[in-house]
């Protein structure tokens, strides 16, 4: 459904602002300009640096590409890098705190290449290492890692292999540390140790019985699939002490789960686990290293609340508030403060990408009833809907749409059983939704409280619906598979008055391929507010937030590839430099990923037309342009091309 007609000469971009909820969930990253752009703030909304997002399409177009574009920003993913080590150092300061902070980057949350080399050229300045979860990935972290001495944590399954690996890394000044996940570990660890003659860093992997909140609540508790509980904790150590490498011991680690939106449960779990970290080093395991995991939250919705998608706390609040835990309960036992290592990755590389969509149509839901198309003799069904609308008060809206589903449904039936024919079934539907449309209007009108339950879904239904150049399941997996929220922002025309409610459609062929779940004004819509799209112009909407595990998480639901890449710096003048572009897969690349041979895909066709030719159904210069048609098709990008 659509908003009703308003005042727009009133409307500036700081409504638009707070409509979208750009300062709530942006980090100060993004802002709107006055004229209406959305803009990027690369040092922050205290800084006057700005970048308009529409003049970078622009740019991008001149140098021949098309949307939809994935943006990243790599001062962006510098400056969260920044926040959270100096939030850490700053707290470490405040509260005299013994012991220093190591921040490592999982590598799961976003593998790509360019993603990599930049956390570990940003964070070597402090240190920033990596964690790695399998053996490619422990692959990448070694190649990519550029000081002696980076951290690198090693969680995850690991096979002979894997830990030899590892022991080789140490030997090139890599500090290298096994997590232990599974007791079938320690004695592979010990005798490949044993083997190469290299003494393992360890760490032990704990399952507390404190839990999170939010969708990952169950990456903790006793149900976790990955830790030790208390009783194989203790066999464990018990197991290195025989061997003789218990001083190998030397790290405790435990993860309450990602996105973690409440303050408290990080601070009750870290209670937990600083009191086995106590047990351990009463065992007799040197330790020095507590490793509190991810679980650092991104207030997607701008609610600053303990909401599944947000989080009640800041990333300053959140060092001061680990630092302050860990010092207090250190010093009740009279232990030595231990460095801190966090694994935070989606407060890493969230705010680093935008995913950038052209809406190429508009599919609109609403009334276009011309009451004298319903004759005097109509079936009174027909005249029975059509008084609903025009007996609709604000005293029977809850009757009128009982009312008008009534009618509509007999109507139907009375199509199917052949009582009424086509040109009445089109105008009972018309009357149906000239109703809704009605109704709809009065329920916008007044405070939600007021709105009967039912008829609250009813801006959903009436939603026009806008296809974007996009795969969901390619760029948005997450907003399919656990209906994460992503911010969704129109990247100009934020000066004008959204007149129009949507939901957002890609392009695949598939019911589920859509969003219908957005952020506004702090709380969640299943409609966007949109503008009605100019003719020959293209709308442009952003969705932000994209940086953690969607580009690792995408698949190829209709052989639908990758977007281009495109690395934005900010320039000079408010210009823009692009540091790095990564053409999208092209439909030879996807079907070659799926174990098609492009070349024999072609010859396969030539050799279609080719008896085309010889049946004589077409000429050679037909199969010369049937040809170069498929062929120029098979180079091309797997979206919508102009």
């Amino acid at each position: 459904m659509n908003s009703p007609e308003m005042d727009s000469q009133s409307w500036t971009s700081e409504d638009s602002a707070a409509l979208y909820g750009v300062r709530e969930w942006s980090g100060g990253y993004f802002d709107v300009s006055e004229e209406g752009d959305v803009v990027l703030c690369p040092k922050g909304e205290n800084d006057g640096s700005r970048l308009s997002l529409p003049r970078v399409v622009e740019g991008l177009r001149k140098r021949g590409i098309s949307m939809p574009v994935l943006l990243r920003f790599p001062e962006l993913l510098d400056q969260q890098i920044h926040e959270l080590n100096s939030g850490f150092n700053e707290a470490i300061e405040e509260y005299s705190y013994g012991g220093r902070y190591r921040g490592v980057y999982p590598v799961k949350v976003n593998q790509q290449e360019q993603v990599i080399d930049e956390v570990c050229t940003y964070g070597a300045r402090y240190g920033h290492g990596l964690e790695a979860g399998s053996k490619a990935e422990l692959i990448a972290a070694l190649a990519y890692l550029k000081n002696p001495g980076d951290l690198l944590i090693c969680n995850g399954y690991k096979d002979e292999r894997f830990i030899e690996l590892g022991l080789y890394a140490r030997r090139i000044g890599i500090d290298c540390v096994f997590v232990i996940e599974t007791p079938i570990e320690v004695n592979l660890i010990i005798e490949t140790a044993k083997r190469l003659g290299i003494r393992p860093k360890v760490g032990v992997r704990v399952r507390l019985s404190s839990c999170g909140s939010g969708h990952w609540k169950d990456s903790g508790g006793d149900r976790s699939v990955f830790g030790l509980n208390a009783g194989q904790l203790m066999d464990c150590i018990d197991r290195f002490r025989e061997s003789g490498y218990l001083d190998c011991v030397q790290l405790l680690h435990y993860h309450l789960g990602s996105q973690v939106p409440d303050i408290r449960d990080i601070r009750t779990s870290l209670t937990e686990a600083c009191r086995v970290y106590v047990g351990l080093i009463e065992e007799g395991a040197p330790m020095g290293t507590l490793d509190i995991g991810g679980g650092l939250a991104i207030d997607y919705e701008g609610s600053q609340s303990k909401s599944g998608g947000s989080r009640n706390y800041t990333i300053q609040e959140y060092c001061r508030d680990v630092i302050e835990t860990v010092k207090h309960q250190m010093d009740l036992s009279k232990v030595d403060h231990p460095t801190i290592v966090s694994e935070s990755g989606r407060a890493t590389v969230a705010y680093y990408s935008v995913l950038l969509v052209d809406v190429l149509d508009v599919n609109r839901f609403e009334p276009d009833l011309d009451e004298s198309e319903v004759p005097q003799d109509a079936h009174y069904l027909l005249r029975n809907s059509l008084e609903v609308g025009r007996a609709l008060n604000d005293e029977n809206l809850q009757e009128c749409y009982n009312d008008a589903f009534y009618y509509r449904d007999e109507i139907r039936q009375l199509f199917q059983a052949g009582a009424l024919g086509l040109r009445d079934r089109s105008l009972g539907e018309k009357i149906f939704w000239d109703n809704l449309s009605k109704i709809w209007k009065l329920c916008s009108q007044m405070d939600e409280d007021e709105v009967p339950e039912e008829l609250l879904g009813l801006e959903s239904f009436l939603a026009d619906i806008y296809y974007g150049n996009f795969s969901l399941f390619q760029s948005l997996p997450d907003a399919w598979a656990i209906d994460q929220v992503f911010p969704v922002v129109p990247i100009e025309r934020l000066n004008e008055e959204p007149s129009r409610r949507a939901i957002l459609s890609d392009i695949t062929c598939d019911c589920d391929g859509k969003v219908d779940r957005f952020v506004e004004s702090g709380r969640i819509r299943r409609t966007l507010a949109v503008h009605e799209p100019r003719d020959q112009e293209k709308y442009l909407l952003g969705v932000f937030l994209v940086g953690a595990y969607q580009e690792t998480l995408g698949d190829l639901h209709n052989l639908l590839g990758d977007t281009h890449v495109v690395s934005v710096r900010m320039g000079k003048g408010g210009d823009f430099e692009v540091d790095r572009e990564i053409e999208g897969d092209s439909i030879a690349d996807v079907l070659s990923y799926v174990e098609y041979d492009p070349k024999q895909v072609s010859s396969r066709f030539r050799a279609s037309v080719e008896r085309a030719v010889r049946s004589g159904d077409i000429d050679v210069d037909e199969r010369r342009s049937i040809v170069k048609t498929f062929e120029d098709t098979l180079r091309g990008y797997t979206y919508f091309e102009e």
